[in-house]
Parts: structure tokens; C-alpha cells; sequence
């Protein structure tokens, strides 16, 4: 008797939840089609992006194949396209910007969080927010023409002097075979795609910080804890999936980055482990060379696209990922 009665105030709550749906104005329903139709709209673009690319690319990837596709020799007078120089370059240019950027940009967001008082920390906030939007090619042409050759004279050459020859680091930083290090260089584009990222990831910290209760800080203050113990055991744990959200979005973006990473990295199409060498990247070879690209070429570059495509889609799903999971587990807890 008791079931038969669950099931139909069951069936009476579902029943009016549909009355419900369906009494709904009408501008609620016409905003929900909408809505639906404009993220649809936005997958289906990225297919087509995908798909158009990848169809005008099929002669690269049809003849290369894997090994030729990952082969280092690029020579386009004799239809040689290896793509591996380049997603090296591309590799090793966001990893510079990451390990630069991330400490700088957390520390910022702790700082403005945490230390700074709120009259102080907004003109701060405005000022990281403005830096965010400062196009791309105003920090490219401001590393070429300011930032390269300043670093050359008064901080390459002296580092490689002082390490040539130290196991290691000279292999890094030191004299390369070609000789003395260059201003445009692998270092030189990664420190430039770190200025470009750090107000992003520092943006997104602060609002993930900014999300910690104030009841569980007053509690950790209110047990004894300090400043820091506070931050290791409260916001940290708090914030840690956001954080790594946004540094993995960051390094999207440093790994998609054209027009600044073309005008520093250099032309040099040869894999080195010095730093600073003169090197390429996927975005900074389709953005020189595509001008002047038809046939097999244009393929290749266009293949290049492709893959830039695929790794910076992986990069941000993983960053969805890890925020729904932290999302997840703050709920669970």
C-alpha cells in the first residue's frame, strides 16, 4: 500500500514539474533555443574548421605519413616537410612560459588576494585586466625592436660566456655550435609569451581564489594558524584544481600564439638544446612561409595547422576537465 502510494506522488511530482515546463513564457523558451542553437553553432564550426583543414591537408599527411610527418628535414625546394622542428619549437616556447609565467602569476593572485588590502589591490586589478587584452603583435614588435636587443648584449652573451663549458647548463645556455647566442631565439620567445600569459593566468587565480569561503579562513586563523598555514591549508587545497585550469588554459594559449612568437623565435628549421638559438614554432612557420606556399607545400603548412589545432583542443579539454573534477570533489567534500 505504502509503494503504491510513493509511486503516485512520484508520477503526481513529475506530472507537475511538466505542467510546469510547459507553462513556461515564452521568451524563457525562445532564450533556452537560442542558447542551444549558438553552442551548437560553435561545435559545428570547430568541425568544419577541422574538417576543412584537414581535407585541403590530406596530400601532406597522405604522402609523409607518421615517420615523415615527425621527420626534422624541411625543405620545401625539394618537397622535404618534416613538422618535428616545429613542434619542438612550439613545445619548448610554452614550457619557457609556463615555468616562467605560473609562479609570477600565482603569487600575484595570492598577493592581491590575500596581503593586498582591497582600496590597493583594484587599481592592481585593472591594471593585470588591461594587460590581458594588449594584442599580440604590439608585444611581438615591442620584443623585437626593444626586448631582443637589450637581452642580447647584457644577458645572453654574458650567461654564455660564464657557461661554456659547464656540463649541462652549457649545453642549454651556453655558446652554441653556430656561435655566439642569438636575440631572436627559443628564450627570447618564450619570455615574451610569458609576459603575454601571466595577466591571464593571474586573472583567472584571483577569481578562483577569491572563491574560497571566508568562514574557513576565519576558522584556520581562529585555530592559530598564520598567514601562510592558512593559504597552504585552506586556499590551496581550495583552489588548486582552478589554478591548474587556468595554467593549463595559459598554456593553450602560449602554444597557439602566431604573430609575437614569428617576429622573436628566429628562421632557424635545425632542433638544438640551446636556448638561445634561433628556432621555429607551428604558429610562427604557417604565419612566415604561408604567403608564399602553393601545391604540396601549402599542404604541409596546412597539415601543420592541423596538428596545432588538435594539441591546443586537447590542452583545453584537459583544463575543463581538471576544473569539473575539482569542481566535483569541492562539492563531495
Amino acid at each position: 500500500m505504502t509503494s503504491h502510494s510513493a509511486r503516485a506522488d512520484s508520477a503526481g511530482i513529475a506530472g507537475s514539474a511538466r505542467a510546469l515546463a510547459e507553462r513556461r513564457p515564452l521568451g524563457d523558451r525562445v532564450f533556452q533555443a537560442l542558447a542551444l542553437a549558438a553552442g551548437l553553432l560553435v561545435l559545428a564550426i570547430l568541425v568544419l574548421i577541422l574538417v576543412s583543414t584537414t581535407q585541403q591537408s590530406t596530400t601532406w599527411f597522405g604522402k609523409e605519413g607518421i615517420t615523415g610527418i615527425f621527420s626534422t628535414t624541411w625543405d620545401p625546394a625539394h618537397n622535404k616537410f618534416g613538422a618535428l622542428t616545429f613542434i619542438y619549437g612550439t613545445a619548448i616556447t610554452a614550457v619557457i612560459a609556463v615555468i616562467l609565467a605560473v609562479p609570477v602569476s600565482v603569487a600575484i593572485a595570492l598577493l592581491l588576494t590575500e596581503v593586498v588590502p582591497y582600496r590597493w589591490a583594484r587599481p592592481i586589478v585593472y591594471v593585470i585586466d588591461l594587460l590581458a587584452v594588449v594584442p599580440s603583435v604590439v608585444w611581438g614588435l615591442w620584443g623585437v625592436q626593444v626586448f631582443a636587443p637589450w637581452v642580447l648584449p647584457h644577458v645572453y652573451a654574458p650567461v654564455a660566456r660564464a657557461l661554456k663549458g659547464v656540463p649541462v647548463l652549457g649545453n642549454v645556455f651556453g655558446p652554441s655550435t653556430s656561435g655566439a647566442p642569438s636575440g631572436p631565439a627559443f628564450f627570447t620567445a618564450g619570455l615574451i609569451l610569458a609576459f603575454m600569459i601571466t595577466p591571464i593566468v593571474t586573472s583567472l587565480s584571483r577569481e578562483v581564489i577569491a572563491t574560497v569561503p571566508t568562514i574557513d579562513k576565519e576558522g584556520a586563523y581562529a585555530l592559530g594558524a598564520t598567514r601562510l598555514e592558512m593559504i597552504r591549508g585552506v586556499v590551496w587545497p581550495h583552489s588548486q584544481g582552478g589554478i591548474v585550469g587556468a595554467v593549463l588554459l595559459g598554456l593553450g594559449r602560449a602554444m597557439g600564439e602566431t604573430i609575437a612568437a614569428a617576429l622573436v623565435i628566429g628562421s632557424s628549421t635545425q632542433i638544438t638544446s640551446h636556448l638561445l638559438s634561433p628556432g621555429y614554432s607551428m604558429p610562427a612557420v604557417i604565419a612566415n612561409q604561408f604567403g608564399e606556399a602553393f601545391g604540396e607545400f601549402r599542404s604541409a603548412l596546412l597539415g601543420i595547422g592541423v596538428l596545432l589545432f588538435l594539441l591546443t583542443i586537447i590542452v583545453n579539454v584537459l583544463a575543463r576537465a581538471v576544473v569539473a573534477r575539482n569542481v566535483q570533489r569541492t562539492r563531495g567534500a
